[in-house]
C-alpha cells in the first residue's frame, strides 16, 4: 500500500497524468425473466476512487442509474488487480415502442439485451 501512495505521489511530482475510469459500473453477469427482460445483473459500483464488492441490482434500480446519466458497461475484474476491469460494450437505456430497453452496443433487439454478460 504503501508503495502504491509513494508511485501516486512521483507521478503526480513528474505531471505525469493518472489514468481516469470513464465508467460508474461493470456488469459482471445478468439474469433474465421469461419476458426477455433483466430480471437482475451482479455488477460493481464505483466508490469513489475505487469499485465496491459484487452488488446485485434490480431491472428498475438498474434504470434508474442509467437515467441519472451512470455510465455502466460489461466486464470483468481482473484477478489480483484491485480496481481493474477487462470492459466491452456500454449499456444503453433506449425506448422503442413505448418501452424502455437496456442495450449493450449497438443492438438493435426488441428486450433487453447485454451481449458479452454472461448468463446466471
Amino acid at each position: 500500500m504503501l508503495q502504491a501512495a509513494l508511485r501516486f505521489v512521483l507521478y503526480r511530482l513528474r505531471g505525469v497524468p493518472m489514468a481516469k475510469v470513464k465508467f460508474d459500473g461493470v456488469i459482471e453477469a445478468v439474469r433474465y425473466n421469461l419476458e426477455g427482460q433483466i430480471d437482475w445483473v451482479r455488477a460493481y459500483e464505483r466508490r469513489g476512487p475505487t469499485f465496491s464488492d459484487r452488488v446485485l441490482l434490480d431491472r428498475s434500480s438498474l434504470i434508474e442509474r442509467l437515467k441519472a446519466r451512470k455510465r455502466f458497461v460489461i466486464g470483468q475484474r481482473k484477478p489480483q488487480w484491485a480496481s481493474t476491469f477487462i470492459t466491452a460494450s456500454s449499456l444503453k437505456l433506449i425506448q422503442r415502442g413505448g418501452r424502455e430497453l437496456i442495450v449493450a452496443g449497438e443492438s438493435s433487439a426488441d428486450h433487453d439485451s447485454l451481449d458479452g454478460a454472461p448468463l446466471i
